[in-house]
């Protein structure tokens, strides 16, 4: 089972077919990076689209555990020099914890273990 990060759902929203086929397939999605990808359609195309998403993906958003957060900011902070997202790091330190593949196009991903890259 693949866990999306917020570039995969971007793609989906933008009918990219390689990542909308990702629809028929199991995924989750943390909740984290649901209000990401909530906030950013918000900023850029207003409430009605943002809330359209959100009710078409929250039913696969698990809740992410402290311990994952605290995860996170540690991988963020000891790879600073890779500019990596807080979110992405949630997503990719969820993955691990729970035995999914962080699906992802984001090439700051592309060779770490347990990452399925998507360009």
């Amino acid at each position: 089972m693949d866990c999306l990060d917020t570039y995969a759902l971007v793609e989906i929203h933008n009918c990219n077919p390689v990542f909308s086929a990702l629809l028929n397939d199991d995924f989750v999605i943390t909740d984290i990076t649901l209000a990401e990808f909530y906030g950013l359609l918000y900023r850029r195309h207003g409430r009605t689209t943002a809330d359209y998403w959100l009710k078409k993906f929250e039913s696969y958003a698990v809740r992410v555990e402290t311990q994952t957060l605290m995860d996170a900011i540690r991988y963020r902070t000891d790879f600073a020099q890779e500019n990596l997202s807080f979110f992405d790091c949630v997503g990719y330190m969820h993955s691990l914890a729970q035995g999914l593949m962080f699906l992802t196009g984001d090439k700051a991903f592309k060779n770490k273990k347990g990452v399925r890259f998507i360009k």
